[in-house]
């Protein structure tokens, strides 16, 4: 499908400006003022009323320090001795351990704990619970730990001493607004679980620890934050209704029980999975399918070598546009994109036979794909060619390679990866196949990194079967 698209900023990157700026606002006040910035009718004329809170009181940041005469500022919750150990929530209606949405649109209902995680109680869960219809994606309940004060109207993870995953786009959030990719999305049905690790620490006054989350009972990242005095207490945020969730305290966490279970699964395959479901063999389209920036995309763990040079989908549904794409990516190529839209891309698209390589214009190549047809795509190496693993070419500073294709897009993301004046690596075929018939090559440059497999979606009901390796006997 071709396109020129210039993306717009998504709301969650609005509400962050907007934040930062009201905390930067906030810095700012002339000292003379004083303690008068706790006054609210003060407050709200100097703009602090943006996004209503709790009372709270501001503090220099321990860990970050961006200007040495303006350091950031965390906000923090002032909270009654006498509930100092009950769990707080705002937004929120509770039943029992269930837990909905019932705040305004664009106002987030957070839950903590009055209890911070503990050798004894070092893990805690939620089911996603939603009423509408069965395999919908939940619209980014947020699951994480933060400090005891941390404030009611901010999800965990967007302000200091914090951490949070996104359950809708699998982001990690440490301490900012702006997260980093994790590769799991959840669904309706799906258990998501955060813990610590008590076990690795090996002094118990560290400053940090090593905070970990799981899909179903599988544990798939862990990262080391900043412990706070008092220690990290369970928090989730549910953004809109009709967003609800089943909490789950006090559990204990076994890796030998997420061993067990990773047995027979295909996740270890796959590198990234946006917007799309694995299920087995199957990749299932997950997203909302209703503008260009919905694209889902499925990302293998390995490249392509000269070992396992080809892969293949079958097409078991194609949607109600058959908006489906097979080809090659670099591992951080962007993950609402579709295969060949972007540089460091090439692709074969289903819906209308061409080919795109790097530009969000394709050229004819092939016949339309649809119900029951497989597409292929590998790559023919040279003879001489020997594959190196990332970390060993980013070792040879002076072995830099890039490759050619395409002009240049219209995604702001690209500059950083491409400076202008490094070389060009080597030079390879990348073909394609539709029903075990080769339709066409390409000649491109391979990237830093190698080819990673990659899949499209943007239709609903999409789903496709794929083949990592067809031709290992």
């Amino acid at each position: 499908m071709d396109h020129r698209l210039i993306q717009p900023a998504s709301r969650d990157q609005i509400v962050a400006i907007i934040r930062q700026r009201a905390e930067r606002a906030n810095r700012d006040i002339p000292a003379h003022l004083g303690q008068a910035i706790f006054d609210r009718e003060l407050r709200a004329q100097l703009g602090q009323a943006l996004f209503p809170a709790p009372p709270f009181f501001d503090f220099q940041g321990r860990e970050r320090v961006r200007d040495a005469d303006r350091p950031p500022v965390y906000r923090q919750a002032a909270i009654p001795p006498e509930e100092e150990l009950k769990p707080r929530l705002e937004r929120l209606t509770q039943t029992e351990n269930t837990f909905k949405h019932t705040g305004d649109k664009g106002s987030p209902g957070i839950f903590i704990s009055g209890v911070a995680l503990s050798p004894d109680k070092p893990y805690f869960e939620l089911e996603l619970l939603n009423s509408g219809t069965p395999g919908v994606p939940v619209g980014g309940p947020v699951i994480g730990l933060c400090s005891h004060k941390y404030p009611l109207d901010i999800l965990p993870g967007w302000s200091g001493e914090s951490i949070g995953l996104n359950t809708a786009n699998g982001k990690i959030y440490k301490g900012r607004p702006r997260g980093q990719p994790n590769g799991k999305i959840y669904q309706t049905g799906d258990r998501v679980g955060c813990g610590i690790k008590f076990e690795n620490i090996p002094d118990a006054n560290s400053s940090v620890v090593p905070v970990f989350f799981t899909k179903n009972g599988k544990e798939i990242c862990t990262h080391i934050v900043p412990c706070p005095p008092g220690g990290l207490f369970p928090a989730f945020g549910l953004l809109k209704q009709p967003e609800e969730v089943r909490l789950t305290m006090d559990l204990h966490w076994n890796a030998e029980d997420d061993v067990a279970m990773s047995i027979d699964s295909g996740e270890e395959e796959w590198h990234r999975l946006h917007d799309i479901r694995l299920n087995g063999q199957l990749l299932e389209y997950v997203g909302r399918g209703k503008s260009l920036i919905d694209v889902g995309l499925a990302q293998a763990k390995t490249p392509l070598c000269t070992r396992s040079h080809y892969f293949e989908i079958e097409i078991i549904d194609p949607g109600s546009n058959c908006y489906i794409a097979i080809g090659l990516a670099r591992k951080d190529y962007p993950e609402n994109r579709h295969p060949g839209w972007n540089k460091g891309s090439i692709a074969y698209h289903a819906d209308d036979g061409k080919v795109f390589m790097g530009s969000g214009v394709g050229d004819p190549f092939g016949p339309r794909c649809n119900k029951g047809d497989t597409m292929g795509c590998g790559v023919l190496f040279p003879r001489d060619f020997e594959f190196r693993s990332e970390s060993e070419e980013e070792g040879e500073s002076q072995q830099e390679v890039i490759y050619n294709l395409g002009e240049e897009t219209d995604s702001g993301e690209e500059e950083e990866y491409w400076p202008p004046n490094h070389k060009q690596g080597e030079k390879v075929q990348v073909f394609f196949t539709r029903n075990g018939k080769v339709i066409g090559k390409k000649d491109v440059y391979l990237p830093k990194g190698g080819f990673y497999p990659t899949v499209g979606m943007m239709s609903s009901q999409e789903k496709v079967r794929v083949e990592l390796r067809p031709l290992s006997g």
